[in-house]
C-alpha cells in the first residue's frame, strides 16, 4: 500500500496561502502571495527535486490543480524533475465541480474522500503525494489518512491569510522522522503520523 505524503509550505504563523505567486490565490483580499518566492535557493531546489523522485501519482485540491495545470503542461523537458513526473503519472483531483479535466492522466475524485483515498493509496505504486491544496489536507489530517507530512517553515509572519491549522482541527500526534534547515532559512521537517496526543502534566508531586 502507498503512503500519502503531503508536502505544504507555511509561514511562521501558519499560513499556506499562495505561496507561488501574487495573484494565485487573493481570497479575501490577501496581497502577499509569492511570499516563498525569495528563498528558493539550491536546498530548497534539491529537497523538492527529492520528493519528486518518490512520487508514484498525486492527488491535489481544485485550486492547486488549476494553478498546476495551466503551468507545468507547458514545461515539456522529461528530464525535468518535476515536470516530467507531474505530466506523466497519474493525477486525482478532489472536486465536486470540476467534470472535463485538461490536463491528460487526470481523474476527478468526487465522491466520499475517506474511501476514494484510501483505494488510491492502495492503487498506488510509491506515494501519493498532496503538494500545497492547505484544505484538502486538513481534511485528509481529519480522516488520518496522511502517513507523512513534509512541513517547509518559511521565516516570514504575513499577519492574514488562510492557516493549515484551524480552531476545530483534529488533534493529532507527529514522529518527527528527519528535517534539515536551508540557507536561505527555511526549516524543513518531516513527520509521520502517530495517532492522538498523549498528555502529562508538570504539577509537583503530593508528598503530603
Amino acid at each position: 500500500m502507498g503512503k500519502l505524503v503531503s508536502t505544504i509550505f507555511v509561514t511562521l504563523d501558519g499560513v499556506y496561502q499562495a505561496p507561488g505567486g501574487p495573484q494565485e490565490d487573493t481570497r479575501g483580499g490577501f496581497q502577499h502571495g509569492g511570499w516563498s518566492f525569495p528563498y528558493g535557493d539550491d536546498d530548497f531546489g534539491r529537497f523538492i527535486n527529492e520528493v519528486f523522485d518518490g512520487a508514484g501519482a498525486f492527488l491535489l485540491g481544485r485550486r492547486t490543480y488549476d494553478i498546476f495545470a495551466s503551468f507545468w503542461p507547458k514545461v515539456t523537458d522529461p528530464a525535468d524533475p518535476v515536470a516530467g513526473k507531474l505530466n506523466a503519472l497519474p493525477k486525482y483531483v478532489a472536486s465536486s465541480t470540476l467534470t472535463t479535466p485538461d490536463w491528460a492522466g487526470t481523474t476527478v475524485v468526487s465522491g466520499d474522500l475517506a474511501k476514494e483515498v484510501t483505494v488510491l493509496k492502495e492503487r498506488t505504486d510509491g506515494e501519493l503525494q498532496v503538494h500545497g491544496s492547505g484544505a484538502l489536507v486538513g481534511s485528509l489530517l481529519a480522516l488520518d489518512l496522511v502517513d507523512t507530512l513534509h512541513l517547509l517553515t518559511f521565516p516570514v509572519v504575513l499577519g492574514t491569510g488562510l492557516r493549515l491549522f484551524r480552531e476545530g482541527a483534529v488533534p493529532t500526534a507527529f514522529r518527527h522522522v528527519g528535517g534539515r534547515v536551508t540557507a536561505a532559512g527555511v526549516s524543513i521537517q518531516t513527520y509521520d503520523f502517530a495517532g492522538r496526543p498523549e498528555y502529562g502534566s508538570y504539577e509537583l508531586p503530593d508528598n503530603g
